[in-house]
C-alpha cells in the first residue's frame, strides 16, 4: 500500500500505450498487478525460466521489488514489458513486451504467462501485438526473444512468431539461444 496523496494533489502518472487485442489488454504496471506477479514468480514453473536466478520468489519483498523493475523500465527507457489483462475478467495474465536491460543482445519482446493462463495462445497473442507496436515505434530491423535452451514452451511461441535462431547469449550463468524476428519477414507475414 503507498501513502495516500492529499487533497487536491495530484502526482503525474507514466504516460504509456494501451494495446487492445481480441482478448487481451496490454497496458502499464499499476500497484495492483505486484501480488499477482508476486504469485507468478513463486509459481516453480514460470520461476525457472523467468527469475535471474531460476528460483520462485518466496517473498513479498522480492516481488515488489521485480514490478518495481518492471515499471522502472517505462520511466528509464520510455518503454517496457507490459501487463497482461485478460479483458473478459479484468485478471492478471503475465507480462509481456520490449525490455531492453543493460547488456542484452538487442531489444528484446519477451513473455511470462501465468499458470492459469497457459496453452490459451495468449503468449502468441500479446507478442504478436507487442511486436507490432515495437516495429511502429521504433527504427530497428529486428527484435530479440532470448530463450533458455531448454524453454520448450517459449521456443514454440518463438518459432510460431515465425523467429528463429541467430545466437546464442549467456543469460544468467548459462548458455540461451538468441531467437530474431526480422522487420520485413513479420511485415510479409501479416499479407494476404
Amino acid at each position: 500500500m503507498v501513502a495516500r496523496v492529499k487533497p487536491r494533489v495530484a502526482i503525474p502518472q507514466t504516460n504509456a500505450p494501451v494495446i487492445a487485442t481480441e482478448r487481451l489488454i496490454l497496458r502499464r504496471w499499476q500497484e495492483a498487478d505486484i501480488e499477482p506477479n508476486t504469485q507468478m514468480l513463486a509459481d516453480p514453473v514460470s520461476a525457472r525460466f523467468i527469475t535471474s536466478d531460476g528460483k520462485p520468489v518466496t517473498e513479498a519483498f522480492f516481488g515488489w521489488r521485480n514490478a518495481a523493475i518492471m515499471a522502472g523500465h517505462w520511466a528509464l527507457h520510455g518503454f517496457g514489458m507490459f501487463v497482461v489483462e485478460e479483458k473478459q475478467t479484468a485478471r492478471f495474465v503475465g507480462r509481456v513486451g520490449p525490455w531492453w536491460p543493460a547488456a542484452w543482445p538487442g531489444l528484446e519482446v519477451g513473455w511470462g504467462i501465468a499458470s492459469p493462463f497457459r496453452g490459451k495462445g495468449y503468449a502468441i497473442e500479446a507478442a504478436a501485438a507487442s511486436i507490432d507496436w515495437v516495429f511502429a515505434q521504433f527504427a530497428i530491423d529486428q527484435i530479440a526473444h532470448c530463450i533458455d535452451r531448454e524453454n520448450v514452451a517459449s521456443q514454440n511461441v518463438a518459432r510460431r512468431l515465425g523467429a528463429s535462431i541467430e545466437s546464442e547469449f549467456d543469460l544468467f550463468g548459462h548458455v540461451a539461444d538468441v531467437w530474431v524476428t526480422r522487420r520485413e519477414a513479420w511485415k510479409a507475414r501479416l499479407k494476404p
